[in-house]
């Protein structure tokens, strides 16, 4: 027996799955999945098969030819949930299973219609990354074991189901339901399966991309995106043909608990994102990356997860520095060091997670998720470009993702082919600093320009009373004011919050990325006024990035505890069960 995965039951000495066969039928009233999924292997084999499953309620296994077999479920593990074991007779090629999803499945999130934007009609959707598919539908769960697959989901009249996959035509039933139909030619990681359930509208936006949301917001969301198509031609000019035939996206419900994931041939995105300036499209670009850095080529384990993230953050901001210019690629990467930090002091007692080749075994991948991946993993690739230059590091990029396409590999793999494209370049940025020693190594990259020095000069001379005149403030655009104001002291007095306010109206910020830097500086410093955007921010978004330094931030002082105490009694049943755990964790470190 061989565990490639420390967060897998899966068996390396047994066959991979390479295709699934998914009948989901969507129960709002009961809040479950019913499904049934047949694992096709593509060839005959026999012996045990061990598949990842959580809290589901397995009802039938058979084996075509063969009727029933035996099987049995493991004993329950904290993380990893159950080991479904399979005796597959000699021969078999397909495992058909029936099964239905448990209530406290974290792979879906179920909303009432009070949740959603037009208040009408339930709303359903996934997330499967970190380690949660198993919870959705019984799988070998690991990166390593890639699938394509084909679904039939049926959902009420009137509501509409997308997935990671082409549409493959839709049917009503007559019978008050409708089937959706789909198809995911390509093998992908099970982190990547993903379904959404709701009102939805579309909106092209060229003939290869389409914005969904529901239909109070298609309209914004198809004016924020507009320029998708430009950033999928300049992602194609840096990294080779987009791969995944369509790139779709669709606007959630404000509980989503990420920012954006990058589900293939339908993004899943934060309805925070519109901002109504275009702003903060630049999650896309992220999103969009990974369509090349994490989607074709993956990490192996979430052990590897910097393979994903490190190589998509450097491939977003090479983007937008096509798109923007320097300056714009400077400011980003200012924004990742300040969550870098943050990062870095979360885990100061916990330097093992700080690592990019992180040992995992035995904790769970949602608990080690931070920025230290994206903005540390980042900074070794941007130091590899440094040192071997640019047109030559593009040509290495390409190289990498043709060698590696549509598999999934680990830190030592990419060494191993770094080394032998590159040679000596591993060595001469320390990259094991980066790997395996905790913190960034002070030798990482910076990223500098007269824009961000003088944001930086400016920020540093609050204290002793400098201000930005009315003619700077007129000038700056989002990204520079969101730059100063997390440059700006930690612990602001009520009058510098006041002054703030005053010159920057950032209480009605549409901008969340301003708006939540602002109220965290505001509860930091006990700044009443602030209290009811505070309120009103925190029962409604679930985004993580956002509940952690807010809640964090109102920690404080005895009155803003109780406030954050009294928020979260009352948001907590509405957030995503991923965000409730982040919330109760900070909460907890109140008292601690």
């Amino acid at each position: 027996m061989h565990r490639p995965d420390p967060h897998s039951y899966y068996d390396a000495a047994q066959p991979k799955a390479r295709r699934l066969r998914l009948k989901l039928g969507v129960d709002f009233s009961a809040k479950r999945l019913e499904g049934e999924v047949v694992l096709e292997f593509g060839k005959a084999f026999g012996g045990p098969l061990d598949l990842d499953t959580k809290g589901l309620d397995i009802r039938t296994v058979q084996v075509p030819g063969h009727g029933p077999v035996a099987w049995e479920l493991g004993e329950a593990d904290a993380i990893l949930g159950q080991r479904l074991r399979i005796e597959v007779p000699q021969g078999s090629q397909e495992v058909a299973i029936t099964y239905a999803t448990g209530a406290e499945a974290m792979a879906l999130q179920w909303l009432e219609p009070e949740q959603t934007e037009g208040k009408v009609a339930p709303y359903l959707f996934s997330q499967c990354q970190q380690i949660h598919a198993r919870s959705m539908v019984p799988c070998q769960d690991t990166p390593v074991a890639r699938i394509a697959y084909q679904a039939e989901v049926t959902v009420p009249e009137g509501l509409t189901a997308v997935m990671s996959a082409g549409p493959a035509g839709d049917e009503a039933l007559g019978n008050g339901r409708h089937v959706y139909r789909f198809n995911m030619p390509q093998p992908i990681p099970s982190y990547l399966l993903a379904l959404a359930v709701g009102r939805l509208e579309a909106r092209d936006l060229s003939p290869r991309a389409r914005v969904w949301a529901e239909p109070e917001t298609v309209a914004a969301a198809a004016w924020e995106f507009a320029g998708v198509e430009d950033m999928i031609l300049k992602a194609e000019a840096l990294f080779g043909a987009y791969p995944w035939d369509r790139y779709d996206m669709l606007v959630l419900p404000p509980s989503f608990p990420y920012g954006g994931m990058e589900n293939p041939r339908m993004t899943f995105l934060t309805p925070t994102l519109l901002a109504g300036d275009r702003s903060l499209v630049d999650v896309v670009a992220h999103e969009l990356a990974h369509s090349w850095t994490g989607n074709l080529v993956t990490n192996a384990s979430m052990e590897h997860f910097w393979l994903n993230e490190g190589f998509t953050v450097w491939a977003e901001r090479r983007i937008l520095r096509t798109l923007h210019g320097d300056d714009a690629a400077a400011l980003g990467w200012a924004m990742g060091q300040k969550a870098l930090e943050d990062s870095l002091a979360r885990f100061k007692d916990e330097p093992h997670l700080t690592v990019l080749r992180m040992h995992l075994e035995g904790i769970d991948p949602d608990d080690a998720f931070s920025s230290i991946p994206y903005e540390k993993g980042a900074r070794l690739v941007a130091a590899l470009e440094q040192e071997v230059g640019e047109e030559r590091f593009l040509r290495f990029i390409r190289d990498y993702m043709d060698a590696f396409r549509f598999t999934s590999i680990t830190t030592e793999q990419f060494c191993a082919f770094a080394e032998a494209k590159l040679p000596g370049a591993l060595e001469a940025v320390n990259a094991r600093a980066y790997l395996d020693q905790p913190g960034l190594p002070g030798t990482a990259p910076e990223f500098r320009s007269a824009q961000l020095d003088g944001l930086t000069k400016l920020a540093q001379s609050w204290t002793a009373g400098g201000r930005p005149s009315a003619q700077q403030i007129a000038g700056w655009k989002p990204a520079e004011l969101q730059v100063f104001l997390q440059k700006l002291p930690r612990q602001l007095t009520t009058a510098d919050c006041a002054w703030l306010d005053e010159h920057f109206q950032l209480m009605g910020r549409g901008n969340h990325e301003i708006l939540v830097e602002w109220l965290t500086l505001a509860a930091a410093a006990d700044y009443e006024p602030a209290f009811p955007r505070i309120r009103e921010v925190l029962l409604r978004v679930g985004r993580m990035k956002y509940l952690r330094p807010l809640y964090g931030a109102l920690g404080g002082s005895p009155r803003t505890r109780a406030l954050a105490r009294e928020i979260f009694a009352a948001a907590s049943p509405g957030y995503h069960g991923l965000s409730r755990r982040v919330v109760q964790s900070v909460l907890e470190a109140y008292s601690a």
